[in-house]
């Protein structure tokens, strides 16, 4: 089966836990760089990215890499690519997205329009047509140039991957399913740890948390453009990968997740949310302000997105909020706390220095993912029943 080159944007700052990612699902990582993951996959694997992968945004099929300066080489480059081998000659394509950085072609207009032309004049010699119905399956390319050099691919996805499907009810400053899954993978917590949002608004983190927990897949309430791609994606794969989506999910976990908003119709949209993700049993919502925090138990983790001034009333209240978060971590006996902010003296409010502090681009805010890292709970005592199995596993 033919391997090809796949491209997996995410967040800037996120790199690491998308190649994990693609990893653990048994693809070759051919190159990371920043804002996007490379890697190999035939068919199959163009389908299964789209389904499970829960950090990037799509899952392009990278036709090439050209370098050009003049818009007269892009045209004469993007004509001799083999466009035919992924468009037929019923499909619908055009360049619905450019962005160039550091380039001597910086027009996204203009850089669209050249290479628009360019597959048309190939297509046209290829099918040995003038005119071109465009009436079959949707074939939209991206073209990002860096130093002047282009990568171009062909969008698999479609709508971005991080609409699953769930989320109508949206909160004031929203932070995106695909960045609230590669947060929580960055922290140790783990579906048999406790997690709190403190300020869910429609929920996007214990429902992500939640999902992850259960194994449902990212992509199996949704659909992809590529679905229509029957030269290059057999209808088998696809009910394959579903069967397999299917198959791993797990409703009966054990799980504390719980999730805290003052706004009671954010709680009553992150409730509804939830069930149509499929988690709502997974995670308690309860309206409840930030200052009766407490929880009985220890080693759990909060996990959050709190307010940081979007609108200028709102930032004279950020200090005495941030003092009350930080206040109610304190209580909070062996706990750690992971919150992303884009205000700038959230450690000093809070009290104390993050362990960890990484700077991530929510879309285009600077934000910093505060890490607080509370003690490791200690190993569980293993039963004499574990231990004869073991002894039994060496024999």
């Amino acid at each position: 089966m033919e391997k090809y080159e796949l491209i997996a944007p995410c967040h800037f700052g996120l790199e690491a836990v998308l190649k994990r990612e693609i990893q653990d699902l048994g693809y070759e990582v051919s190159e990371v760089e920043d804002g996007k993951v490379t890697f190999l996959g035939d068919a199959g694997a163009i389908v299964r990215a789209n389904m499970f992968l829960r950090t990037t945004e799509r899952v392009l099929l990278k036709v090439a890499k050209i370098k050009a300066v003049t818009f007269e080489e892009l045209f004469e480059k993007t004509k001799a690519l083999p466009w035919e081998k992924y468009i037929p000659q019923d499909g619908k394509f055009w360049v619905a997205k450019a962005n160039s950085v550091k380039s001597q072609l910086f027009s996204p207009s203009d850089i669209q329009s050249i290479m628009k032309k360019a597959m048309v004049e190939r297509l046209k010699a290829v099918y040995h047509v003038d005119w071109f119905e465009e009436d079959g399956a949707s074939f939209p390319v991206r073209v990002a140039f860096m130093k002047d050099v282009a990568t171009i691919g062909i969008d698999t996805s479609g709508i971005s991957l991080h609409k699953r499907g769930y989320r109508q009810m949206i909160s004031k400053a929203p932070i995106t399913e695909t960045l609230a899954a590669a947060l929580l993978m960055l922290t140790p917590w783990n579906k048999d740890r406790i997690l709190v949002d403190p300020f869910c608004g429609s929920g996007t983190f214990p429902i992500e948390a939640a999902m992850i927990a259960a194994n449902i897949a990212p992509g199996l309430n949704r659909n992809f453009l590529c679905e229509d791609w029957r030269h290059l994606i057999s209808r088998k794969h696809w009910y394959e990968v579903r069967e397999e989506a299917q198959g791993m999910i797990n409703l009966s976990v054990d799980t504390d997740i719980q999730g805290y908003d003052l706004d009671p119709e954010m709680v009553k949209g992150a409730r509804e949310n939830a069930e149509r993700a499929g988690v709502d049993k997974l995670i308690h919502f309860q309206q409840r302000d930030i200052k009766d925090l407490s929880h009985p138990k220890k080693y759990g983790f909060i996990v959050t997105n709190p307010p940081y001034g979007e609108r200028l009333e709102d930032k004279e209240n950020l200090p005495s909020l941030y003092e009350t978060i930080g206040e109610r971590y304190q209580a909070l006996d062996s706990w750690s706390m992971y919150l992303i902010t884009a205000y700038q003296d959230a450690e000093r409010c809070i009290g104390r220095k993050a362990d960890k502090n990484r700077k991530i681009y929510n879309g285009m805010i600077k934000t910093y993912f505060y890490q607080f890292l509370g003690p490791k709970p200690p190993k569980k005592k293993r039963s004499s029943a574990d231990e004869k199995i073991d002894l039994c596993n060496r024999q």
